[in-house]
């Protein structure tokens, strides 16, 4: 009997997914028994071309992690689609879109002007260079992807069966994944999350909870925090209010804030409005003026709330 067919790509992310998959430890010997390894550019020497070849579906599950920024990403999230049964958004930047995400608060232009012409360590030559599709050489043209002006989620590009959140997803929750799928048992409904909670970070999170009142919030680096006592409740941004559990609560285990990496929790649409909302629940202030001044001490209010869910939050992008 032939083994099933497994499929992992890396788009538009750090890598981290993938390194993740390692991380299962000496479980990746049961991964490789169990699966036929067919497409795995990271560790594995296929191409492209292998599977255009392929028939369509006739991979069993596709784990493609990272978000859709470029026109390659496009065609390999348009190409697995086609060959796969089962098609997972693996990880925060292919279910959210994620830090790559963070980009659509500037405008494709701005970030290449930034980028080639105007950051301080850039050396000018005829006011710029920039990227080009397809340039002319002596040894013939050479053709690379096309960014894209904004950075999408798998999702917004082709139909997802899954989600796998987490930046990365934990290895105990990949594990998890793969043992249900390898023993057979029937699916979850089409477009569930799977590997993580149905709560939030705080219903798994050891710290005690008081729930004060806040005048004043804090940066990481500006107090040493209690460990038993919860981290929003000493005026560090905790987004764990705003954040499905399954990873365990493992950052504000160490002492380290939660930033949101498995998304919102079950029926909550936008994780940004979600933690505006439990903020709103601890500042000790009354008139605006007195708000004001304590929102203002958060810094980079965005990419604090909506680090990992940019794209698919209400906000979404920069309008061009």
């Amino acid at each position: 009997m032939s083994k099933p067919k497994l499929a992992l790509y890396w788009a538009a992310s750090c890598g981290g997914c993938e390194i993740a998959v390692l991380d299962v430890h000496e479980k990746i010997l049961d991964i490789a028994n169990a699966f036929d390894i067919v497409f795995w550019p990271v560790a594995l020497d296929f191409k492209y071309h292998h599977v255009r070849a392929m028939e369509d579906k006739s991979i069993d599950i596709c784990l493609f992690n990272g978000s859709i920024r470029n026109s390659e990403n496009a065609e390999l999230a348009h190409l697995l689609r086609a060959k796969s049964k089962v098609l997972v958004a693996f990880g925060s930047c292919a279910y959210e879109g994620c830090i790559p995400g963070l980009a659509n608060l500037k405008s494709k232009q701005e970030i290449f002007d930034w980028v080639y012409k105007d950051s301080p360590s850039t050396v000018k030559q005829n006011g710029g260079v920039f990227p080009q599709t397809h340039t002319k050489m002596p040894e013939g043209e050479i053709e690379i992807p096309e960014m894209w002006d904004y950075v999408k989620s798998l999702d917004q590009e082709v139909e997802v069966d899954y989600y796998i959140p987490g930046c990365p997803p934990q290895p105990t929750q990949i594990w998890n994944v793969i043992e249900y799928i390898l023993s057979g048992k029937e699916l979850p409904p089409a477009g569930s999350i799977l590997g993580a909670g149905t709560k939030t970070c705080c219903d798994e999170c050891p710290r005690e909870r008081k729930e004060k009142k806040l005048k004043k919030f804090y940066r990481p680096y500006e107090i040493v925090p209690d460990p038993n006592e919860c981290l929003l409740d000493q005026g560090l941004i905790c987004m764990g209010p705003a954040t499905r559990d399954g990873c365990g609560a493992l950052c504000p285990q160490a002492n380290i804030a939660c930033r949101g990496c498995y998304g919102p929790p079950p029926n909550v649409h936008d994780q940004g409005t979600k933690m505006i909302s439990a903020l709103s629940s601890v500042i000790d202030a009354h008139e605006l003026e007195e708000i004001d001044k304590i929102l203002d001490q958060i810094a980079d209010p965005i990419g604090t709330f909506y680090r990992f869910s940019l794209p698919t939050s209400i906000l979404r992008r920069k309008q061009i």
